[in-house]
């Protein structure tokens, strides 16, 4: 039985859980596809329904194991992948749409992303996504690795405004967003999606959260994820491949960080002060 997981909402309308499962490294080693399914699968049945992923994730193989977890289960699924920006042409979006539908076993994405800013003028990107969507492919498109004056770009194209999200690397080691693309987000209704909410493990072994983690009897991890989570508008997608990660990743859900807990999160990691640079990993 899925549990309620709490939702933001898209510009369209549409509501998306505030915490997804992501996929990166998923797909490179057949050795462990069968755990790599069992927790996305596990994942579906705790109510996070969104799954994230690219067609560069181990070269389509990431795709592949996505199928297989959501065999039989598609339409509780939203299901997000991404266009790598060499294949950002109105033909060649449309191509690597169609085969990211074949390895995925599915006749629609829900959100297809362009992974990062790339040489292809937006416009026909912004085309081509046009195009799938009016021919059922796709649901709702959207952006990735994108900073502010990149999306200002976007907005300003026709058809731009129909963007619907922009991932991001945002946690809290990388809260450089804060200063003027969450904000700018937020005036939009734009949800921005966190990737590597627990900075690839690293914060997870962090002694000022665990400090904290210590007070909520959690672990480190689920305190970096709980604090992504409380942010207005992001949705997190961290990735499990154990089980054992995938419910720790629900509980966070649960957790109630406290006014004591934000100010010690903020003297261990301060917010900026300044623009950054979007950064990327």
């Amino acid at each position: 039985m899925a549990s309620t997981v709490r939702t933001t909402t898209l510009p369209s309308g549409e509501p998306l859980p505030v915490l997804g499962q992501g996929t990166w490294k998923m797909g490179e080693d057949a050795r462990r596809r069968a755990d790599e399914v069992k927790a996305l699968r596990l994942g579906l049945d705790l109510g996070m329904t969104l799954i994230d992923t690219a067609e560069m994730y181990a070269s389509g193989g990431a795709e592949e194991v996505v199928a297989e977890a959501i065999a039989g289960r598609r339409d509780e699924t939203f299901l997000v992948s991404k266009v790598l920006p060499s294949n950002a042409s109105r033909a060649g979006v449309r191509r690597a749409c169609e085969n990211s539908l074949k390895r995925l076993a599915t006749d629609r994405i829900d959100l297809y992303l362009l992974h990062w800013p790339g040489s292809v003028p937006l416009t026909e990107t912004v085309e081509a996504f046009e195009a799938l969507k009016a021919a059922g492919k796709i649901r709702h498109w959207g952006v990735s690795n994108f900073d502010t004056d990149e999306m200002e770009e976007l907005v300003g194209l026709r058809d731009g405004g129909n963007v619907q999200t922009n991932q991001v690397l945002y946690n809290l080691s990388r809260r450089g967003p804060e200063f003027d693309l969450a904000p700018w987000s937020r005036e939009r209704g734009i949800p921005l999606m966190a990737y590597s909410p627990v900075e690839q493990g690293a914060l997870a072994r962090n002694a000022r959260l665990e400090a904290i983690a210590a007070r909520h009897n959690v672990t480190a991890a689920q305190i970096a994820l709980a604090w992504v989570m409380a942010q207005e508008g992001v949705i997190a997608i961290p990735k499990a491949s154990r089980q054992e990660h995938v419910r720790q990743n629900a509980s966070a859900l649960d957790i109630k960080l406290t006014p004591e807990d934000f100010a010690d999160l903020d003297r261990a990691f301060p917010p900026p002060t300044r623009k950054r640079g979007l950064e990327m990993i």
